[in-house]
């Protein structure tokens, strides 16, 4: 991660400083699956989130902190790493911005159908991570009534549903 503070010069003329954050491309993950009576399921992991200091709900997702060339690649390791699980089917849904007011780091937003379990291995910030799979009802639920409140999550499911009604 690299900090920086940039003198500007604005549109107005006016001169001015400007905070940036940069950090290497991030993935986030959509594991959607069927439970045994046919019902869409999703994936969701727990932990603790230093800079709102409580834990949060959210989608798996993350960095490995280095330049990636394959998203894909990201996408799969964040997916073993936080839920223990690969994927037969990775679906690249599209890329967004995180925060660009401030962040300048780019997430890939995949879809992973056909899960099966693998072996985990998370790092040590991720040591009181916890993940679950809830009917999608549910996860929507959490959504509206704000118990989920994480952008990425937010904004990878509203992407999410722009792709699913144009495969129909």
């Amino acid at each position: 991660m690299r900090v920086r503070e940039d003198e500007v010069l604005r549109a107005n003329g006016e001169k001015g400083v400007y905070g940036v954050v940069e950090k290497h491309d991030a993935a986030i993950i959509l594991a959607i699956e069927k439970d045994r009576g046919g019902d869409d399921r999703i994936w969701l992991v727990e932990q603790f989130r230093y800079t709102i200091g409580e834990r949060a709900l959210e989608l798996p997702q993350g960095g490995w902190e280095m330049e990636i060339e394959n998203p894909e690649e990201l996408a799969r390791g964040e997916l073993r790493e936080e839920i223990g699980l690969d994927a037969a089917e990775m679906t690249l849904l599209g890329t967004l911005w995180i925060a660009y007011g401030f962040l300048r780091q780019r997430q890939h937003v995949y879809l992973a159908t056909g899960l099966a379990p693998a072996e985990g291995d998370r790092d040590a910030e991720e040591h009181d991570l916890t993940a679950r799979a809830v009917p999608i009802a549910e996860f929507e639920r959490m959504m509206l009534e704000g118990t989920i409140r994480d952008n990425s999550t937010l904004a990878a499911w509203g992407l999410y549903q722009l792709w699913r009604a144009r495969q129909k």
